[in-house]
């Protein structure tokens, strides 16, 4: 495209936040989005058992501000923005959220957080807040597949990145703001945006909060423009914006039409992937081809030569390597990111959960000697970005190779996880902290979102 057009991309977003209509949005996509929804709620309940959300919110509760913000599955309230970072956090902290696959984002994680945020300052209904929600989830998903997978390529996370931009235009959305004050907040939100990969190298926990992260700077953005503050008008398109600056040397493998194609027409909420397991969505279709082969020829580690996984290139630098590190993780985080290691946990274990992630399951000395066996192929056939493409080849000491491949990866937009899959996840994830009782409740209350006078109907059940 020429990305001089008179009409800007921030621009064409804008304008589509600004008359966006929950009446026009099909049947099936809302009732999606209230899926999706309903899983992010589920993840961030399990989340508050694990000690990276226990330090997190003791570092937000440090700097000792009363707030009046739902914090999800905590039972507290915190200041407006700390309660969107906090429930970020709690979201994506297990790596078990939503995956856009085409746009490698995790939407959800930064989206409902702002939508619940907001909506709570600003007493949305429950349509507002719905119509908020999938407007933003379709705007973060395109921004996420304007890059092609670049991103992961030199190190930035694109959902802190896309999730701040699309997080602007929610909070514009809900707050009411005219569609110049909504083209601003874009514009200031290149200045916030951020998420960075470092983490891959020693299974730091700074990647669980860019959601969260995302979505205070889509609030701070929009309340900024709110009052006048004056933004750059090409965030996107720009010489230093955003394509230009964090994609050096790859940005003319963009596709800029991708930012505003099929809105309105196009619902990308369908192409949101529900995960089946807690960890790196890359990683699935190996466990998955790993479980087949296990379960089919009745595997034992006893049997067991070595194992190849085929796995698209785009992906090899976030869960393949170095592979000495991914061969023998030292840390839940790092195992999440880890091909060899979840590879070694299927077919010892015959699953992988997060009970696999606990201390003494992570040093399980049979899992890290198969681990150790286990090394990766670029797969020449991948699908990738359409699918996470898999394939494991597993020698057996016997001179055999056993082989199966898992094209589409489970939860990709035309093999999703079905409603009653993802409300078992829901209720599996939530037993960790809450009675089922309860869970049921927040089921309701999530699904019948849209019937809600007031966003106080939903968060009395929260």
């Amino acid at each position: 495209m020429n990305k001089q057009a008179s009409q800007t991309i921030s621009t064409k977003l804008s304008q589509f936040v600004h008359g966006f209509n929950l009446n026009n949005v099909p049947l099936d996509v809302q009732q999606y989005a209230l899926q999706l929804i309903l899983d992010g709620t589920g993840i961030a309940y399990a989340s508050t058992q694990y000690d990276f959300s226990k330090k997190g919110l003791e570092a937000l509760r440090l700097f000792k501000e009363p707030g009046e913000h739902i914090v999800l599955g905590t039972g507290e309230k915190m200041p407006y923005r700390d309660a969107a970072l906090a429930n970020g956090l709690l979201i994506h902290g297990l790596d078990f959220d939503d995956t856009h696959v085409a746009g490698v984002v995790h939407m959800t994680s930064a989206v409902w957080p702002c939508v619940l945020a907001v909506a709570e300052k600003c007493n949305s209904t429950g349509e507002e807040m719905l119509a908020a929600y999938i407007a933003g989830m379709e705007v973060g998903a395109r921004l996420g597949m304007v890059a092609k997978g670049a991103f992961h390529q030199v190190g930035h996370h694109p959902t802190g990145i896309a999730g701040a931009f699309a997080c602007s235009l929610v909070a514009a959305m809900l707050m009411k703001l005219p569609v110049e004050q909504k083209t601003m907040a874009q514009g200031i939100a290149l200045s916030m945006a951020s998420g960075n990969f470092e983490f891959l190298e020693d299974g730091a926990w700074t990647k669980r909060y860019h959601p969260g992260w995302a979505a205070v700077s889509g609030i701070m953005a929009a309340t900024f423009a709110k009052a006048g503050y004056i933004g750059p008008s090409l965030p996107y398109e720009g010489r230093f914006g955003l394509y230009n600056s964090h994609l050096i040397g790859l940005e003319p493998g963009c596709d800029y039409d991708l930012a505003t194609a099929g809105l309105n027409s196009v619902w990308e909420v369908m192409n949101v992937g529900v995960k089946p397991y807690p960890s790196c969505h890359f990683t699935h279709a190996c466990i998955d081809a790993t479980l087949h082969l296990t379960k089919e020829h009745q595997l034992t580690v006893d049997q067991i030569e070595s194992i190849t996984a085929l796995v698209p290139e785009e992906v090899v630098k976030t869960v393949c390597e170095p592979l000495e590190n991914k061969q023998a993780p030292t840390c839940a985080y790092e195992a999440q990111f880890s091909v060899p290691y979840l590879v070694a946990v299927a077919l010892v274990r015959h699953d992988f959960t997060l009970a696999d992630l606990e201390p003494t399951p992570l040093a399980d000395p049979v899992v890290a000697a198969l681990a150790k066996k286990v090394i990766y192929q670029v797969d020449p056939n991948s699908g990738f970005p359409t699918y996470y493409s898999g394939e494991v080849h597993i020698t057996l000491k016997d001179g055999r190779v056993l082989k199966h491949r898992e094209h589409k990866n489970r939860g990709c937009f035309d093999r999703p996880l079905s409603a009653d899959d993802i409300a078992k996840k829901f209720f599996l994830n939530c037993q960790l902290a809450i009675s089922k009782n309860k869970a049921t409740e927040i089921q309701q209350a999530i699904l019948n979102l849209a019937s809600f006078s007031s966003v106080t109907e939903l968060t009395s059940h929260l």
